[in-house]
């Protein structure tokens, strides 16, 4: 029976708004500790902007974002900056510093928040690095980094401190096959070695099919889905079934002839 210890982040009843738009509408589920969860769906469909506000990045319109128990949505200034400390970011972009070396990025948030003792910096980045697989890039400058590198020392500070939850931006954009699967892998490692929680952004199905234990699927910022892959396997509703067997979007089609 899952209680309220097993669960990290609860969203409940989210809707936003951009201007008259309605982008997200009442969407709830919650994320247990210790899974990967991946949310998925089409172009425009609110899955970053959903991220956006588990990250405290964004303010709902109304609705409830709960992490640890206490309301996102509800903090001021202080107390969000107080509570992104204890998660990681990874951007898509990775969001490195280009004047900063790798080393440097990596060792950023520990002497922002003031986390870790100053003589731990300097082995703790490079254990860091060693874990994602860039134990000699610890010198080098974003610029010296191909993509999959640079996703790589992203992920690297993201879990710098150590968060209990780590949301990742679209892992795979623009990278190749194998870059891309050689990065499932390490989310995969990283989750398995230090019992992290993942909240992952991505439309690649075979990441989807890598690394999700479950999967929330929005259209039209709604939830019509939400469950792990052999449930997917046994869902009937077309938009999912569209979206896993990768067939074109006839609504689409249909406003381009009109």
């Amino acid at each position: 029976m899952e209680t309220n210890d097993d669960i990290i982040i609860e969203v409940e009843n989210l809707v936003t708004h951009y201007g008259d738009t309605k982008v997200l509408d009442g969407v709830s589920f919650n994320v247990r500790r210790g899974e990967i969860f991946l949310i998925i769906g089409g172009s425009g469909c609110g899955k970053s902007t959903l991220l956006k506000h588990m990250c405290g990045l964004l303010r709902p319109s109304s609705g409830r974002i709960e992490f640890q128990g206490s309301d996102i949505a509800s903090m001021d200034e202080d107390q969000l900056a107080v509570m992104q400390q204890s998660i990681g970011i990874a951007f898509q972009s990775s969001g490195l510093f280009n004047s900063m070396t790798v080393g440097d990025n990596v060792a950023m948030p520990m002497i922002e928040f003031g986390a870790v003792d100053p003589s731990l910096v300097k082995p703790l980045v490079q254990m860091k690095l060693s874990l994602v697989g860039l134990s000699q890039a610890e010198h080098l400058m974003p610029s010296d980094l191909s993509g999959g590198m640079r996703k790589r020392a992203g992920l690297a500070r993201a879990i710098a401190v150590d968060p209990p939850l780590v949301y990742f931006d679209e892992p795979s954009a623009g990278l190749d096959p194998i870059m891309a699967a050689g990065l499932d892998e390490l989310i995969l490692k990283l989750n398995r070695l230090l019992g992290t929680t993942f909240v992952i952004v991505t439309h690649e199905l075979d990441s989807i099919r890598l690394v999700a234990d479950r999967i929330l699927m929005l259209d039209r910022g709604k939830i019509i889905f939400l469950g792990t892959l052999a449930e997917v396997e046994k869902c009937e509703h077309e938009r999912v079934k569209q979206f896993f067997e990768r067939r074109p979007d006839e609504r689409i089609e249909q406003r381009q002839l009109a």
